[in-house]
């Protein structure tokens, strides 16, 4: 499994919203997510800044997910009134890089 992360950024007043449709995610886009090679999926919030943290199967799994069709409409009729975009239509994001990661045994067995 291959980690990335990204930062993101919300325009003023967007969280709430924001949160709202990601607790009510499209069942097309979540297919759209598992196609593309998506395992897992986890976003944190310090207002107005977003991080998301991935798993994923292949690396170009975040790149063929954003050039989707239902991706498309997902960030145009949901996310673009509520985060930054580039003017590609892509969500203004920047990769975060892993420095440190660790497993332990807690909580196994």
């Amino acid at each position: 499994m291959i980690r990335r992360a990204f930062t993101m950024r919300l325009k003023p007043g967007g969280l709430a919203q924001y949160k709202h449709w990601h607790d009510n995610i499209w069942p097309e886009l979540v297919k759209e997510l598992e196609a593309s090679g998506i395992a897992s999926m986890t976003i944190f919030e310090a207002d107005p800044v977003l991080f998301l943290y991935s798993e994923i199967t292949d690396v170009d799994a975040w790149d063929k997910l954003w050039h989707t069709p239902v991706h498309d409409r997902w960030s145009v009729e949901l996310m673009n009134p509520l985060m930054e975009f580039r003017p590609d239509g892509i969500v203004d994001s920047s990769e975060v890089r892993e420095v440190f990661h660790l497993e332990t045994n807690a909580g196994k067995g």
